[in-house]
């Protein structure tokens, strides 16, 4: 009606609504930069120029393994007579250079060890762009070093990042390759509990790399072993404990002191390790 005033609060109203839109907006462009980004948040590499030199003994050998689109980057210790090997997948930051650093520790275990960079890692080219393409990568990793290892054992090592996807290789390798022992170091339960505990606002539904070891752990095959620090603030004792609660043959080692990337500097952790490897 001509010359009738506004009610009051109609203006509060829209002001509202659009503050609310611009909100939704903005979480929009989140949720967007989360689906798109992921790799940048789960994915910490140091990068290495093509000439660096990673092996300086002469029973560690630097190899190289074709993937598709990519050149993976590895180490690889040989002993003239070994137990065995430890394929060994490492966490989500560094590179070879990093973690490729106490040899001696299984040269007196007399186990190989390998250990490969993901894409984008130190020497390795490429870029990770899907779990599907993590978990190929890794098998391609092993089909490179298993039949050099045929008779003798075979130990599956995952740390932190590493532990979702020696658990997968566990259970995808077939009978006449499956591990003699699998140890889990700091593992997540999946990826997906562990975002819901840290950041509970992000819809699981985005998550690209959900990394379930939680549906998987129950059929890794013969020795299971979990290691975990109890002051591990990254990624609690708690997944340990969901994890050996749904494969029961497995055996949990807590490391009283340890966080997450210090266990390496404990007696219990070497020496429990030590023994795993020993009773092999």
């Amino acid at each position: 009606m001509a010359g009738s005033k506004p009610r009051p609060g109609m203006s509060w109203g829209a002001s509202a609504l659009g503050v609310l839109a611009l909100v939704a907006a903005l979480f929009g462009v989140v949720l967007a930069g989360l689906w798109w980004g992921q790799e940048k948040l789960l994915f910490v590499p140091t990068v290495l120029p093509p000439d660096r030199v990673l092996a300086r003994a002469d029973d560690i050998h630097e190899t190289r393994i074709a993937v598709p689109g990519a050149q993976l980057s590895a180490l690889h210790l040989r002993l003239p007579d070994p137990k065995g090997v430890v394929f060994f997948l490492h966490g989500n930051a560094g590179n070879l250079e990093s973690w490729f650093v106490s040899p001696d520790y299984y040269r007196q275990a007399n186990y190989d060890l390998f250990m490969i960079d993901y894409r984008g890692y130190g020497k390795s080219s490429g870029s990770i762009d899907s779990e599907a393409q993590l978990h190929a990568d890794v098998r391609a990793a092993w089909d490179s070093i298993a039949a050099r290892y045929v008779g003798r054992k075979r130990v599956l090592y995952g740390r932190s990042l590493g532990s979702g996807l020696a658990a997968r290789l566990a259970v995808e390798l077939p009978g006449g390759e499956a591990p003699d022992l699998t140890v889990l170091v700091s593992p997540y339960s999946s990826v997906l509990a562990l975002t819901a505990q840290h950041y509970p606002w992000v819809p699981q539904q985005l998550l690209r790399y959900p990394l379930r070891t939680d549906a998987l752990v129950d059929r890794i095959p013969n020795r299971l072993l979990l290691i975990h620090g109890e002051r591990d603030a990254l990624i609690g004792a708690s997944h340990s404990r969901a994890l050996q609660a749904l494969a029961p043959h497995a055996q949990l080692l807590l490391v009283p002191g340890a966080g997450h990337n210090d266990l390496q500097e404990f007696a219990v952790y070497l020496d429990g390790l030590a023994r795993a490897l020993g009773a092999l």
